[in-house]
């Protein structure tokens, strides 16, 4: 296997790797860096837990220099969770180069975000409020040199792709142009087609479609006996516990059954502020609090190692949000489980999802039937598991 040193990585960041217990380059770091650090525009095809991050954030360290006109570097995300997570780790390696790091998301005072990220070498911003403080003219863009879209799919999903045209308007034509996404087929790679020249591709190729590290269960419940099982769950032997409800109201309201209970839990979800997410965040990182009830939406980005289950309370829509959510645990190497509590009404929408992720007999291990795939017909009604309403940010 190659060392950060084979792959071109300078001995300051290495080195700063090292404090960090970083020692060997995850397969997407093998693969990117070379090109990367030689300046190349990369598509690469990789998901979330995979050490991505890092195959973007070494690079730009290694390739901003300090002097010059400022920003250098751009970093597009989809949350501002994501935002933050990944300026700490630039921040992390971005130190051993001298170079300051800066974030630019919403909910928090916009001035003073501005003057702060305009004095950064690196920006990880959300599209949104980057593209609100550029019209401003708080910031300018005509100094940039590389551009990485992370999470590119997420961002399309979201809406954002007209603020990201905008600001790639904005952006020097002569720059370096990293794509990093779950997929790179569709929309993404006709927006990574037009926003680079002459990529090196890499693709890290699953074997299935979902998280193989992990373990998959799927318990049939009645549906009063929902809140009773997930409590069962939650006090078997685990970690930190991720569990998905479908909408905003939902989160709050399971929190308070769960604390009527004895179990302590928080929401997280779009009607937080800043401070409350990041409060939030924090306490489930350090364990103070170790079970999170989360929307999709809100838990986009979440970047937490030490996630050891995720419980669907509500089942995903599709096998794409499947792999999101399970996606939080079994990440860099660890193992984790993903639970789905299935009710007698939702078995058969839920036995397809389970089916097109060839998780037929995880699905009926506890005694489910898997159904065949069926034609969905929409009769104008929204909001059914098969025909749910358009997604809200939230």
């Amino acid at each position: 296997m190659s060392t950060f040193a084979d792959l071109g990585v300078s001995a300051p960041v290495y080195e700063a790797l090292a404090r960090r217990d970083i020692n060997l380059p995850f397969q997407i770091q093998g693969l990117v860096l070379r090109d990367a650090i030689a300046g190349r525009d990369v598509l690469a095809k990789s998901r979330t837990g995979s050490g991505k991050t890092l195959a973007f954030a070494i690079p730009i360290v290694e390739r901003v220099k300090p002097g010059g006109a400022r920003p250098k570097a751009l970093i597009l995300v989809p949350t501002r969770e994501l935002c933050v997570q990944v300026t700490d780790e630039f921040r992390a390696i971005g130190r051993a180069k001298g170079l300051k790091v800066a974030s630019v998301y919403g909910g928090t005072r916009l001035r003073e975000q501005s003057a702060e990220a305009a004095k950064a070498h690196i920006i990880v911003a959300t599209p949104g409020r980057l593209e609100d403080i550029s019209e401003r003219k708080l910031i300018r863009l005509n100094s940039i040199e590389i551009l990485v879209l992370d999470e590119a799919d997420r961002m399309l999903d979201m809406g954002f792709q007209p603020q990201v045209d905008r600001l790639v308007r904005r952006l020097p034509k002569q720059r370096q142009t990293m794509f990093f996404s779950a997929t790179l087929d569709g929309r993404v790679g006709y927006m990574a087609k037009a926003y680079t020249n002459d990529p090196a591709k890499h693709e890290i190729v699953d074997k299935r479609q979902t998280v193989d590290e992990a373990e998959h269960r799927f318990i049939p419940v009645d549906e009063h006996g929902k809140v009773d099982k997930l409590i069962e769950i939650l006090k078997e032997e685990r970690g930190l516990t991720l569990v998905f409800v479908r909408t905003k109201r939902g989160a709050d309201r399971l929190t308070q059954r769960l604390k009527q209970r004895g179990v302590t839990a928080l929401a997280m979800h779009g009607d937080l502020s800043q401070g409350q997410r990041k409060r939030a965040l924090h306490r489930f990182d350090t364990g103070a609090v170790d079970v999170l009830v989360a929307t999709d939406v809100a838990a986009r980005g979440l970047d937490l190692d030490n996630i050891t289950h995720v419980i669907n309370y509500d089942p995903p829509q599709d096998h794409k949000d499947y792999v999101h959510r399970v996606g939080r645990t079994a990440r860099a190497g660890r193992s984790g489980t993903g639970v789905t509590l299935v009710t007698s009404k939702q078995q058969a929408d839920v036995s397809i999802v389970a089916s097109e992720l060839n998780l037929k007999t995880e699905f009926e291990a506890e005694g489910l039937k898997t159904s065949r795939p069926r034609k969905v017909f929409t009769s104008g009604r929204r909001g059914s598991f098969m025909n749910p309403p358009r997604r809200r940010r939230v």
